[in-house]
């Protein structure tokens, strides 16, 4: 005996799988400037590591009031300095 076909099932898991393809072709804004802990995270370093840098200045920051960001093109331009 086959189960009963459950039209809101069907929708249910259509509608799961236009989500995750509209996430795939709609393109996602990455942001320009990071917060210290996300800088760390993309330079696989900690916040501390990072604060250091920002200390003896070979990272420039972009405040804004009490905020520090970092600009990501800073970082990548860190990295390629850096690489040994």
């Amino acid at each position: 005996m086959e189960p009963a076909f459950d039209p809101r099932t069907l929708a249910v898991e259509i509608a799961g799988l236009l989500k995750t393809e509209l996430a795939r072709l709609v393109p996602t804004v990455q942001p320009a400037l990071l917060s210290v802990k996300e800088a760390a995270t993309y330079l696989s370093r900690s916040e501390q590591a990072v604060q250091h840098l920002i200390f003896q200045r070979e990272l420039p920051v972009v405040r804004a009031g009490r905020r520090v960001h970092l600009h990501k093109r800073d970082l990548d331009a860190w990295i390629e300095k850096n690489k040994g």
